[in-house]
């Protein structure tokens, strides 16, 4: 279960970011959501490296919205990272993205993507997706708990 833990969302547009979190909130998630704007730093929030080596600032994600297009390191690479990782690897990925060419849904499948989601046009669209996810991922799926 993602429980409390962050939602690390990874998404440069500054307009997707914030209809992205008012559909969160409007969803009910209580979850403190982690912005990274780009590839790079995404990875450096993972890996507690930079900025974001004080775990207690940076704390470990219970799930991660992947945007793919992404300046600099993009969400593909971003992806086969995180799943080629022992450590990352169990945290959710849930690729949120414009793209519906088979191609890059087919690659991220291939590379561990928890799920493809389609970003839908409008907020209207975009908070009942999210809903969905949210009802999924927070209310139906067991997830492994952390091993100390």
């Amino acid at each position: 279960m993602i429980g409390s833990h962050p939602i690390l969302l990874v998404e440069d547009s500054d307009e997707d970011y914030e209809a992205t979190v008012r559909a969160l909130k409007k969803a009910g998630l209580a979850n403190p959501v982690m912005r990274c704007a780009d590839g790079d730093e995404s990875l450096d929030y993972l890996y507690q490296r930079g900025k974001y080596v004080d775990p207690e600032s940076s704390p470990r994600p219970g799930m991660i919205l992947l945007d793919l297009n992404l300046p600099g390191t993009d969400g593909h690479e971003v992806l086969e990272d995180i799943k080629a990782n022992t450590v990352l690897r169990e945290i959710p990925v849930i690729v949120l993205t414009t793209s519906s060419d088979e191609k890059d849904i087919h690659k991220c499948y291939s590379s561990g993507a928890n799920s493809y989601v389609v970003k839908p046009v409008g907020l209207p669209n975009l908070i009942e997706s999210i809903q969905r996810l949210k009802d999924y991922w927070f209310e139906v799926v067991v997830l492994p708990r952390e091993v100390s």
